[in-house]
């Protein structure tokens, strides 16, 4: 699903990856870890489309990364659902607001938004907060309403960078069920954390980074190489 086979990324100031190769399967959860600076946003951002590789391949999803025109990464983003630190909605619209933007962007029928909307905010447990501002909201609640966009157009992939990064303790851990429970359905997911707590409260696979290098891979065995 997807898969960086000796992936190198540079900017101006230097490498930001080296010769990064990892596979993830379908359905699988995959923490990302590392310090800051040692990468992880670069990883994510090369899985959805904003950066290109400098070397290697990535191909995410059935998309070559490398290839991809602009006509192609409207089709990858449906089919992945992003997740940020900061949120990202709209001040001036509501929680359903915001999500109907998501399908409104990708070209969904007018009819059949409404439905969508509502089903994702159920989901996430905000039915009742469908009408209320982000300002209105808590900053679990806005991630929530985030997390609902995210999964809208029923995507395969989950990528988060730091989804807890801006949240209290409870809300937290919240989040980070939801999270779970989605990935329990089939979606996989790709999160990207600070908070080793989390890490340590579960069995999924870890991947770490360190200075743009994956010095540890929990789902490799001793012996068997980082791209199978």
């Amino acid at each position: 699903m997807i898969r960086f086979s000796h992936v190198f990324k540079d900017y101006p100031k230097g490498a930001a990856l080296k010769d990064v190769s990892l596979h993830i399967a379908k359905g699988e959860f995959v923490f990302l870890t590392g310090h800051s600076g040692a990468g992880k946003s670069t990883v994510l951002k090369l899985m959805y489309g904003e950066l290109r590789p400098s070397s290697g391949d990535v191909r995410v999803s059935g998309f070559n990364i490398s290839d991809l025109d602009a006509a192609e990464l409207p089709r990858l983003r449906r089919r992945l659902g992003i997740v940020f630190q900061d949120f990202r909605l709209l001040e001036d619209r509501t929680a359903e607001e915001n999500i109907a933007f998501a399908l409104e962007v990708t070209g969904a029928r007018a009819d059949a938004i409404p439905s969508r909307v509502m089903r994702v905010l159920t989901q996430v447990g905000l039915a009742a907060k469908a009408s209320a501002y982000p300002q209105e909201l808590s900053g679990g609640e806005q991630q929530r309403v985030a997390m609902a966009r995210a999964l809208v157009n029923d995507p395969a992939i989950i990528i988060a960078d730091e989804p807890t990064g801006n949240l209290d303790e409870r809300a937290t851990r919240g989040v980070f069920q939801l999270i779970r429970e989605i990935n329990a359905g089939g979606t996989a997911v790709v999160m990207a954390t600070h908070d080793l707590d989390l890490v340590k409260q579960t069995t999924y696979r870890t991947v770490e980074l360190r200075e743009g290098t994956v010095v540890f891979d929990s789902g490799v065995d001793d012996g068997e190489e980082a791209d199978p």
